[in-house]
């Protein structure tokens, strides 16, 4: 029987240090970073209030990735389009979709390890652009899906209607269909 291990607790002071409990030890943001890369889980608890800061000690985290020369992972329209998704109907869904994409991901990744060692040459560059083309596609695929109504950026818009036999058909129902249509792309994805 496999037992879970529970995550180390790093305790925040309010003077900003990091103490590691497990090792008794102060730590920084870049050893929480390579615990991280091992796979190590850790809580973070602020020291005087006993909160749980996990969430905004990542973030720091990938602050100052991104804020090394020549680290950044994510693109200014990705951060754009993070920041929009803000306080929409739809940021509920947003979680549970990058959780999903990302993954997807890793476990292409793997994928792309393999074939990088199998084809070892001038070609492993082409494999890796194809496999970031492929994932880009997919990324900004979902992207659309959450954004069914059409019309400028940032503006509220009308929703698109067909027109039936009768005439325009009603928001609601262009609705409906956009919804059916997000489902149907959602599942395709589930399944590749």
């Amino acid at each position: 029987m496999a037992t879970e291990t529970k995550p180390t607790v790093i305790k925040k002071y309010a003077n900003r240090r990091l103490y590691h409990t497990g090792t008794s030890s102060y730590v920084t943001l870049e050893d929480l970073a390579g615990m991280v890369r091992l796979g190590e889980d850790f809580l973070v608890y602020d020291a005087k209030s006993g909160d749980d800061i996990t969430r905004s000690v990542l973030t720091q985290i990938i602050v100052e990735q991104e804020g090394k020369e020549g680290q950044n992972l994510l693109p200014v329209t990705v951060l754009r389009q993070l920041i929009r998704f803000y306080g929409d109907s739809i940021q509920s869904l947003v979680p549970s979709y990058l959780e999903f994409s990302m993954n997807n991901l890793s476990r292409d990744q793997q994928k792309l390890r393999e074939q990088m060692s199998a084809t070892f040459g001038g070609s492993v560059f082409q494999t890796m652009e194809e496999q970031v083309r492929k994932n880009m596609g997919l990324f900004t695929e979902a992207m659309r899906m959450f954004t069914p109504f059409t019309g400028r950026p940032g503006g509220a818009v009308e929703p698109k209607r067909d027109n039936d036999a009768d005439g325009e058909t009603s928001d609601l129902d262009a609705l409906k269909r956009q919804m059916a249509d997000m489902q149907a792309k959602l599942d395709d994805l589930a399944r590749k």
